[in-house]
């Protein structure tokens, strides 16, 4: 069973820069869903907490200046566990990107893609490491260089 079940990228005006299902969700159930837990998450006041319950998942979301990363999870989850995943793959971003910004991971999606596949597999967290989470990313890089 997945632990993890997506995970969305979105900025203030809920446009979705990232998405990542680790299940499979009907396209159109999967608009609606990214409809409801983005307006439900943007709704949030700051003081409010990160974790929410939607249907049959829990939602742990932190925002980062104008983007939001919104996370699905099984009930039996752990938030915290979760909550600090997003916060590793923000600073795993930033490592690479040298402040990573909205530009960054909309003109470099596939690289964005190939961080969170070295940290989540199937739905379950196998990498927390940040250089060897970068290591093949840079390995591609020099490849490119060349």
């Amino acid at each position: 069973m997945t632990m993890i079940k997506f995970l969305l990228m979105v900025n203030k005006q809920g446009q979705i820069r990232l998405s990542k299902y680790y299940e499979h969700i009907d396209l159109a159930k999967r608009a609606s869903l990214e409809v409801d837990v983005i307006k439900g998450c943007l709704s949030r006041k700051k003081e409010e907490c990160s974790f929410v319950e939607y249907k049959d998942y829990k939602l742990v979301y932190r925002q980062y200046a104008s983007l939001f990363v919104m996370v699905g999870v099984s009930e039996n989850e752990n938030e915290l566990a979760v909550y600090e995943l997003v916060h590793n793959f923000v600073e795993v971003l930033d490592k690479y990107f040298s402040r990573v910004s909205e530009l960054d991971i909309m003109f470099n999606l596939e690289k964005v893609h190939v961080i969170l596949d070295e940290m989540i597999l199937n739905g379950h967290i196998v990498e927390t490491n940040k250089s060897r989470i970068l290591a093949p990313l840079l390995v591609l890089d020099k490849m490119a260089e060349s």
